[in-house]
């Protein structure tokens, strides 16, 4: 099944279940962002609200935008204020859900479903403010090389979503391409045991 497909199942037990990299991106991103000033928001993959209820208390416009609507309709029940508003979109296409700019872009563990990293790079870069930032949160390259991906159980069993493999490098040359310097990259550990392959990397780039 597509991701997309996936995703909308996922949904009905998405909050229910232990996720470590759920929950520690969470932490990751509140960590982060609480450093920067952000007033017009485009959240990528809001899923069912995990960052979109803490984003939406610090902007006063949030975008958040998803592939599936399952997934989405369960962010629209915790987050209803004025200042958020919801779109559904592949965001593998090019971005007519919006023409407005922004001066944060996130990105939360969805890149590993997205084979075209420059593709994503170059609309975010398109959509933001000069000296905007994209923040970006994923699966570290050490958990893929082992073989973790999403995936998630089922009355019919394990469902395992399609996934790409992206390194370090990747992630900055596709910066590079598209005018966004790393003003920070951090690596995340479980329990914050350091003796550990980490669990998640982030970036927070700016736009030129």
């Amino acid at each position: 099944m597509d991701t997309r497909t996936l995703y909308n199942q996922w949904s009905a037990t998405y909050d229910k279940v232990e996720n470590k990299t759920r929950d520690l991106e969470g932490e990751a991103g509140q960590k982060i962002l609480s450093s920067i000033s952000f007033e017009n928001v485009l959240e990528l993959g809001c899923g069912t609200g995990k960052n979109t209820e803490w984003l939406s208390q610090k902007a006063k416009h949030l975008l958040a935008v998803d592939l599936s609507e399952e997934m989405m309709a369960k962010a629209k029940e915790k987050v209803s204020t004025p200042n958020v508003r919801f779109q559904q979109a592949d965001i593998t296409q090019p971005w007519s859900f919006t023409k407005e700019k922004f001066d944060l872009v996130t990105c939360s563990l969805i890149l590993e479903h997205i084979e075209d990293l420059n593709f994503i790079f170059e609309q975010a870069s398109s959509v933001l403010q000069s000296g905007g930032h994209f923040y970006i949160c994923e699966l570290h390259p050490y958990k893929q090389y082992s073989g973790s991906k999403a995936r998630f159980e089922t009355n019919e069993g394990l469902q395992v979503l399609e996934c790409f493999m992206h390194h370090a490098s990747d992630y900055f040359n596709a910066a590079m391409k598209n005018v966004l310097t790393c003003e920070c990259l951090d690596e995340w550990f479980d329990k914050n045991d350091r003796s550990k392959p980490p669990r998640l990397i982030s970036f927070l780039f700016r736009k030129k």
